[in-house]
């Protein structure tokens, strides 16, 4: 609920998805893309709601995690981690976003508050280029040589061929 702030401005509240990013993680699905690409488009609306000073973040698994639990309940089919990749709490939290998001159940709004409350205690610094490119880094390394080398294939072939000729 966007609410008036002191001089009488409308607020809008930084814990809904904007319709443009429900809107873009659709087309994804339309397109047939996966629910970790639709979740993307959560992750970078969060990040650019940190940069733009809306809330802040610890750090950037956390703006990352944001994303993916706002993705879950704006109904992206995207699955709760399995057990053994993350904390029982994680999952337990990813499987709650995951049903009220399959079921459409609304977000409480006390719950929403305290959120963006807390959140806006948090530093800006968790989105920072730097932190994003060690947090990628750090997430390549855990994958195997080959993973990367499979991924960084395919990212060469999604450019089209006029990119890939002036990389030469």
């Amino acid at each position: 609920m966007a609410g008036r702030s002191p001089r009488g401005q409308r607020r809008e509240n930084s814990f809904m998805p904007d319709k443009k990013t429900i809107a873009r993680a659709r087309r994804d699905a339309r397109a047939g893309k996966s629910a970790s690409t639709q979740a993307g488009e959560f992750v970078r609306a969060e990040i650019e709601k940190v940069r733009h000073g809306k809330h802040g973040v610890r750090n950037t698994k956390q703006a990352i995690a944001i994303g993916l639990s706002e993705a879950r309940r704006a109904g992206v089919k995207l699955r709760p981690p399995a057990k053994g990749k993350t904390s029982a709490k994680t999952r337990k939290s990813a499987a709650s976003a995951y049903r009220k998001g399959q079921r459409h159940e609304p977000i409480s709004r006390k719950r929403s508050r305290a959120r963006e409350k807390a959140l806006k205690r948090e530093p800006r610094s968790g989105v920072s280029r730097k932190a994003l490119a060690s947090q990628a880094k750090a997430s390549a390394r855990r994958r195997g040589a080959r993973a990367r080398s499979a991924s960084a294939h395919k990212a060469a072939m999604t450019r089209t061929r006029s990119q890939r000729l002036q990389r030469r």
